[in-house]
């Protein structure tokens, strides 16, 4: 009796640690589809993949919205690969069958946050259950649906962005005019050369040289004495120009990228976001050195440019996040959410700042408490979370600092003192840079699980037992359809 219960315990240890192979389900069920089928699904889920990527989606969003489709429709078994220009679907089918492969080039890359948004509303329907043919009807109509705003628009809220950076420096009227002018030249500029397919890099050049020639123009007739000009900071028109022209660049989705794994994607985008930021300061230190040979030279400030009243703080982050909003393509949703983004992150930023954190990790602060709260609005409101998250960043984007550190670079004159002051601030835009993009990416990381925790906490409020007309108590659930989802996701 002893000796059986030592075998039943020894047995029991042992299938306490190893598996029991005996146990195992050697086969499972696998649907039958034909050919025809898995290829329109496949078709489907890589084409919406493809634009996602395109205006501005995640390689991690995207790989997730092309298996949620093909799990809907029965495919199991199917693997995504998607790089920086390309998106690849396989599906390894079953038994003998080859396997299934189809491949699709990004070519072009630019944000439209409102058709990101009609895409994820797609994945939900296909979830809920919406047709194969229908899917891809509604998908084609998403497709080919214009960007929302016509050029004239993009182009003014472009110079409204710069505006509000001025705004936030406490810029006068007169001021406020000239930044206007001067960004609305650089958008006209960067517009015509995009007509002509110039290359964005070349793009960012022209725009940063012709908003040098501006400043230094200004900057001229101040110190000649010719009203309005007189009272007119350079600095602050330049500072404006430089967030408008990084404004547009992912530099939240790269980071999301390396940090979920797409090291390839992470590394085109970085490489772009690296090339582009040339491009400006090309551009830039090209206006300068012209307007040193001419002898129009501009004096290098000691210090940062000061921001203005708190109040006209939170104005001008408020007018910059609506326009980045704006020039994304996004719908009024997406606008009143990034506004008061843009409150939040420059309020972290500034309660940071007063507790005597520096400007990276300030900018980190403000980043990260936007993005959290932005996670958990976009999953309650169905918006795109990067499309509220990067249009609240952008007033925190160091435009004055490169600007300080490059005209200290040019002006000094071989002197190392002035080289070694120019290359530390420059080097304090690169750390606010990556601060930015952390904090985003940060927040993003830990504020969408919390979005979908506070979602089911709502649901299950939602289904708590209400009296019926019997007295009996039933679980009633009021949880919310897929169509009224759609709705309320709509821009």
């Amino acid at each position: 009796m002893a000796l059986r219960r030592g075998r039943q315990m020894i047995e029991s240890v042992r299938r306490a640690i190893h598996a029991d192979t005996s146990e195992r389900t050697l086969t499972a069920a696998v649907p039958i589809i034909d050919d025809s089928t898995v290829v329109r699904v496949i078709d489907l889920a890589m084409r919406v993949a493809e634009v996602m990527l395109s205006v501005g989606a995640s390689a991690k969003e995207v790989v997730l919205a092309a298996l949620r489709i093909t799990r809907v429709y029965g495919l199991a078994s199917v693997h995504v690969d998607v790089t920086f220009n390309s998106v690849t679907i396989s599906d390894h089918r079953h038994g003998e069958d080859w396997p299934i492969t189809l491949m699709r080039v990004v070519r072009s890359a630019v944000p439209d946050h409102a058709k990101l948004q009609a895409l994820q509303t797609l994945v939900r329907d296909v979830e809920a259950g919406l047709d194969l043919d229908e899917a891809r009807a509604r998908f084609h109509q998403i497709r080919r649906r214009p960007f929302r705003y016509r050029p004239s628009i993009v182009m003014l809220s472009q110079a409204l962005l710069a505006v509000g950076v001025g705004v936030m420096f406490g810029a006068s009227p007169t001021i406020l005019v000239v930044t206007f002018a001067a960004a609305l030249a650089v958008a006209l500029t960067q517009a015509g050369l995009a007509r002509l397919q110039v290359p964005l890099f070349f793009s960012q050049i022209a725009g940063a040289l012709v908003l040098t020639v501006l400043t230094v123009v200004t900057a001229m007739l101040a110190s000649a004495g010719i009203e309005p000009f007189v009272d007119v900071r350079a600095a602050i028109v330049v500072s404006s120009g430089i967030v408008l022209m990084l404004a547009g660049l992912a530099v939240v989705g790269a980071a999301q990228d390396a940090i979920d794994g797409f090291s390839l994607t992470a590394g085109g985008r970085i490489l772009e976001l690296t090339v582009q930021t040339l491009g400006v300061v090309l551009g830039i230190v090209i206006g300068l050195e012209l307007a040193r040979a001419l002898g129009i030279g501009m004096e290098a400030p000691s210090e940062a440019l000061p921001l203005g009243p708190l109040p006209g703080q939170f104005t001008g982050a408020v007018i910059v996040a609506i326009a980045v909003a704006m020039f994304n393509g996004a719908g009024l949703g997406i606008i009143a959410v990034s506004a008061v983004l843009g409150v939040i992150a420059w309020a972290g930023f500034a309660v940071a700042s007063a507790a005597g954190f520096a400007q990276a990790p300030a900018s980190f602060a403000g980043a990260l408490i936007a993005s959290i709260v932005g996670a958990v609005m976009a999953h309650h409101l169905h918006v795109p979370s990067v499309a509220v998250t990067t249009a609240a960043i952008v007033p925190l984007v160091p435009g004055a600092v490169v600007f300080r550190g490059l005209l200290g670079l040019v002006e000094s004159a071989g002197d190392t003192g002035d080289i070694l002051s120019a290359a530390s601030t420059l080097t304090t835009a690169g750390m606010v840079g990556i601060a930015l993009a952390a904090g985003a990416t940060l927040g993003l990381f830990a504020g969408s699980p919390l979005g979908r925790t506070l979602g089911d906490l709502r649901v299950l409020r939602r289904m708590q037992p209400r009296p019926t007309a019997g007295g009996a108590r039933l679980i009633v659930g009021t949880a919310p359809t897929s169509a009224s989802r759609g709705e309320r996701g709509g821009a």
